[in-house]
């Protein structure tokens, strides 16, 4: 009677280590995947902000200067009258 007792605690003492070991090798798998999963999810947001401020910069990038024609405004550093003169003498 003594050798059946021992084999059923043993028995069962080896089920419930098995749960404990179950049950926190599995918290270990689902932390990791939430963890991925929000990995994944910070580069995606981060490609789409880097994607906007491409079309941003190219939505909003100055002009072609050559097919602006001169500057007509005196008080710009980059006002050049010989290139103002020779763009009104070309169009008369």
């Amino acid at each position: 009677m003594a050798s059946t007792q021992g084999v059923n605690v043993l028995r069962y003492s080896a089920l419930v280590a098995g749960l404990i070991y179950g049950v926190s090798h599995q918290s270990s798998l689902s932390s990791q995947a939430k963890h991925a999963e929000i990995e994944r999810e910070y580069k995606r947001k981060e490609s789409l902000i880097q994607q906007a401020k491409a079309e941003f910069a190219k939505k909003h990038a100055p002009a072609d200067k050559k097919s602006e024609g001169p500057i007509t405004n005196p008080d710009d550093p980059r006002f050049d009258l010989e290139a103002l003169l020779k763009s009104a003498e070309s169009t008369n």
